[in-house]
């Protein structure tokens, strides 16, 4: 009998059930976000019958744990990629990727939210503790990558505001601004996000053009 053989067939057999309990986790987490609920650790043990223990060794803490769920929602929009060199083109590409899955994990991207404000909410009272925090921006890398194409046309705190002005229209804050507040159906919202996407693109170049005014990009960006 090779011993070897036996000791990597373990390892793997091993590593199998890690993944299976890891995958039940995040299902299960997955699926208490979707019902609105913002779950602990310990929560998402109960719920999938899963110890404590072995839990916290999968997420050490509750922003772990939301943070692997986010990404797991993000998905295919993590890996978005546009051919395309047209800067107003590439954004609405990300858009048309994004918004959709976003709008697919709506409960799941509000109660990260949740935990989020929770968490400044607690920072504020000091008393958050030595928690870790749960951080979002996968935004800025996106954006950035979308307008990539104006890195040599834009002066860099211009390229910077862009992609801040541009923050503000991209990400489930739109869903509760155009639906929630609005009343907007997932069509007119879309609309509306694509078009203050496309004039924020447009007028970005055009001040380029032009020389610029108004509000000075420094103080903008800064």
């Amino acid at each position: 009998m090779n011993d070897d053989a036996d000791q990597s067939g373990g390892r793997g057999a091993e590593r199998g059930a890690r993944a299976r309990t890891r995958r039940l986790m995040l299902e299960t987490a997955t699926r208490l976000m979707q019902e609105g609920a913002t779950p602990s650790v310990s929560e998402v043990a109960e719920a999938a019958e899963v110890s404590r223990a072995t839990a916290y060794r999968y997420f050490p803490s509750q922003a772990a744990l939301v943070q692997a769920v986010v990404d797991e929602g993000l998905g295919p929009i993590l890996t978005w990629h546009s051919s395309s060199t047209d800067s107003e083109r590439r954004v609405a590409e990300l858009f048309e990727t994004a918004m959709p899955r976003i709008e697919a994990f709506e409960a799941t991207f509000k109660a990260a939210l949740k935990l989020s404000l929770d968490q400044w909410a607690r920072r504020q009272a000091g008393t958050l503790g030595g928690e870790p925090a749960f951080t979002r921006g996968h935004r800025v890398d996106l954006l950035k990558d979308a307008i990539a194409p104006l890195k040599d046309r834009l002066p860099p705190r211009e390229f910077k505001r862009l992609a801040q002005a541009l923050s503000l229209i991209f990400g489930v804050e739109v869903l509760i601004v155009l639906k929630d507040i609005w009343g907007l159906d997932s069509r007119k919202m879309m609309s509306v996000a694509q078009w203050a996407a496309g004039a924020l693109v447009r007028a970005a170049v055009a001040e380029s053009i032009s020389g610029g005014d108004g509000i000075k990009p420094a103080t903008a960006a800064e």
